[in-house]
């Protein structure tokens, strides 16, 4: 029992046997890379997504193969010891020129086709390929019989042709992620920026920043070993996890600015249909149906048909709606402090309920309803969009033969957001009702003699003028 348990594995053990500081971050750079997928495929002839492809792509890469168990998977595939060190080393520096080229297309543009970015560009591939090249002559070079898994920077530090292999792929990469770092923290500072790529700009800044770290962990151990001392922890335990937490910083940033709009622009939709809720419900008493349930709909598309359902009820309300209550309603909505837009929301609230009142107390009254969706009657093969010839809707404008719009109502149609926020406000909107009844006593739905108790200049006008407000003439 006793020698069980002096053999079994410790915690640390078992979990540093995982390499979990190398596949979270690969984990997470993926997810990266999957995200951006469907936009680098649909446009591939975009340098900027490209470049942002690449980079994920080597990141990923970089990490799967410095994992110690890949590391020695590939010196046994290859046949040659410590092969792996100079393919990990040229998938830094291909890393590194791909830092380089998004920095290079995110600044200047992706139409920008200018010889100072295109001979840029050059420099960047031609440089980069030479050290990805120097790094395999060298290794040719070196003499390093011995396979290291997780020291072969220190174990190498003064061996010919090795030491020089080393410092050289660390160079390439301290300069890549110091000039990367540099341009995103003059970047960040620019005004006008998305809240979202600000972000993922500050995530991308911490990420190299950390890389620089990692490279002075790494040339503090070097130097390190060139004078005699032993600082290898910083190159094998502290490097290691510091590179780890930086690539997740980078996949965050690059997530950040597409995750971040989709999920903002995800949670708008839904709140703006959340909103409409107490006006849809309101209006729903005018058909005494909904909107059809669809189970596959999307977000936009309830939204859409949620506005339409609304807009197309008020137009069905349209002979109904007293003008002059509305006018009542909104110097009262004033008079209680209210400021203008709230004012006007409060006041179509009271002319809605109003109207709605007046709709049930003569529900036979007036011609068919009018729809901006769809024709249940007159010329033609069936339903489809509502099609009036001349009709046009503005502040007192009469369109088409037989329709107009009354001037109120545009404003109805236009604000049913307001319209229907001001409706959780019951209390409010009796107080303006009070205020909008004045002397006269009506009351609205609620009130005593109820609508269209008052006369108004609608009361007492020709019966036969709502029906030409409301709907579309036959003479079409």
């Amino acid at each position: 029992m006793t020698g069980a348990m002096t053999g079994a594995m410790s915690p640390a053990d078992f979990f540093g046997g995982l390499y979990i500081s190398f596949w979270i971050p690969t984990a997470v750079l993926t997810a990266a890379l999957v995200i951006k997928l469907p936009s680098i495929v649909k446009l591939w002839r975009d340098p900027l997504l490209r470049a942002v492809g690449g980079l994920l792509l080597l990141a990923c890469s970089v990490f799967l193969f410095a994992v110690p168990s890949v590391i020695a998977w590939t010196n046994r595939v290859v046949g040659v010891p410590n092969i792996a060190a100079p393919w990990v080393y040229s998938l830094i520096t291909a890393y590194c020129a791909a830092c380089l080229l998004l920095i290079v297309a995110w600044r200047n543009g992706p139409a920008d086709r200018s010889p100072t970015t295109r001979r840029a560009m050059r420099w960047v591939v031609s440089v980069y390929a030479a050290v990805i090249v120097g790094l395999w002559v060298l290794f040719a070079l070196a003499d390093v019989p011995r396979e290291r898994l997780r020291d072969l920077d220190t174990y190498y530090a003064t061996t010919p042709f090795m030491r020089e292999e080393i410092l050289l792929y660390l160079a390439a990469h301290t300069a890549a992620c110091l000039i990367t770092w540099h341009l995103i923290r003059s970047w960040v500072r620019t005004q006008g920026l998305d809240l979202w790529l600000r972000g993922g700009l500050k995530a991308l800044g911490i990420g190299y920043a950390l890389n620089l770290v990692y490279d002075a962990s790494k040339l503090t151990a070097l130097v390190a070993r060139w004078t005699g001392h032993d600082l290898d922890w910083l190159s094998t335990h502290v490097a290691p996890p510091v590179v780890a937490v930086a690539a997740i910083f980078i996949a965050v940033g690059f997530i950040l600015p597409h995750g971040g709009q989709y999920l903002h622009e995800r949670w708008r939709v839904r709140v703006s249909h959340w909103r409409l809720r107490p006006l849809y419900l309101l209006t729903r008493t005018v058909s005494g149906s909904g909107v059809p349930f669809a189970l596959r709909a999307t977000a936009e598309l309830r939204l859409t048909r949620r506005e339409t359902f609304i807009r197309d009820a008020l137009l069905q309300l349209a002979r109904h709606v007293d003008d002059d209550l509305h006018r009542r309603a909104y110097a009262g909505a004033l008079a209680l402090g209210h400021g203008p837009c709230r004012a006007r929301a409060l006041a179509a609230a009271v002319t809605i309920q109003d109207a709605i009142a007046a709709r049930k107390a003569s529900p036979a009254a007036g011609p068919p309803a009018v729809s901006l969706t769809s024709r249940t009657s007159g010329p033609g093969p069936g339903p489809g969009p509502l099609i009036v010839p001349g009709l046009t809707a503005g502040p007192g404008h009469a369109g088409g033969p037989g329709f107009t719009v009354p001037s109120d109502l545009t404003g109805l149609l236009q604000d049913i957001d307001a319209v229907s926020r001001a409706l959780r406000s019951p209390a409010e909107i009796e107080e303006v009702r009070t205020l909008a009844a004045g002397p006269s006593g009506s009351a609205g739905p609620n009130g005593s003699p109820g609508p269209r108790a008052s006369a108004g200049p609608r009361a007492s006008a020709d019966p036969a003028a709502p029906a030409a407000e409301s709907s579309v003439s036959a003479r079409e």
